[in-house]
């Protein structure tokens, strides 16, 4: 007896983007569920914020994307939307890391419904240096995967129109950038940074893929109560309790899933079935 194909297997949806995700977010998305998806044409997402700052982002990452999501769905006349946003510094929990946090959220205006998946991940080339030549940045270029990776130059002294030097892979384009952004520079200096386009940057696409899996995964879980796709974790309790002390760490306890149409919640042990915290990670044992 076969089983009956998912609510969205064949649909399509609106995928609000200018820089090639839905190469990356597409696969994940179908095999989970049967969702394609579609991008609109003529949408300049970078209306809502750009890496290089030319343009704030206009709200919370989750705003914003949800924001896109809703614009990419009203551009192509469809009912179901994708957007995703990301985000780079350090990590919260390695301060000296840098990190790639990517929130990928899905809209059903049928359903009434938002579902929403992110991953947090030390997986990213992020950085940027200064310098007066390209060989003075050699040593940066090799470590951030020059030229696998696309580059943006622009004046160390700070953003001047038409001197934000995009997408660059090969030494010809950025040596013409260095020289062009020192020359107007009050320091003498090009600032030189990891373009973190999606198309510019695969060690970004392995982290949409990621979030694009768990999004499918979601998507692919229904209700215990109405039946509505996208059932899943939404929060957490902390105090998992010490094997040595059995005081409460900060660890986490329980998992929270829920719905995201209708209230029904409910609380489960955690997925990975750790039921003790190390004494390492308790404050009264390993103060």
């Amino acid at each position: 007896m076969g089983t009956e194909p998912h609510s969205y297997d064949g649909r399509t949806a609106a995928l609000a983007t200018k820089h090639q995700k839905e190469i990356v977010l597409e696969p994940p998305l179908h095999a989970a569920v049967g969702l394609n998806v579609c991008v609109p044409a003529d949408l300049d997402t970078d209306l809502l914020g750009t890496f290089t700052g030319e343009v704030s982002r206009p709200g919370s990452p989750l705003e914003v994307a949800l924001r896109k999501a809703r614009w990419g769905m009203e551009r192509a006349g469809l009912p179901l939307g994708l957007a995703s946003e990301g985000s780079f510094g350090p990590d919260p929990r390695l301060p000296f890391v840098a990190s790639d946090f990517e929130l990928l959220a899905f809209v059903d205006e049928e359903l009434d419904i938002e579902v929403v998946e992110r991953v947090l991940s030390s997986r990213t080339n992020f950085g940027a240096e200064s310098g007066r030549t390209v060989e003075d940045v050699q040593e940066f270029l090799t470590r951030a995967q020059f030229p696998s990776h696309g580059f943006v130059v622009r004046p160390n002294s700070g953003l001047q129109p038409g001197f934000v030097f995009k997408g660059l892979t090969t030494i010809d384009a950025l040596r013409d950038a260095f020289s062009r952004c020192t020359a107007v520079s009050t320091d003498g200096l090009a600032h030189i940074e990891t373009d973190m386009r999606a198309h510019m940057n695969p060690t970004r696409c392995e982290v949409l893929r990621e979030v694009a899996i768990k999004l499918g995964r979601r998507l692919a879980a229904h209700c215990p109560e109405c039946q509505s796709p996208g059932w899943g974790l939404v929060d957490v309790v902390k105090g998992l309790p010490c094997e040595r002390c059995h005081r409460a760490t900060d660890l986490v306890r329980l998992e929270v899933l829920a719905c995201p149409r209708c209230e029904y919640r409910t609380s489960a042990a955690r997925s990975d079935g750790l039921t003790e915290a190390s004494a390492g990670d308790c404050v009264w044992c390993n103060p």
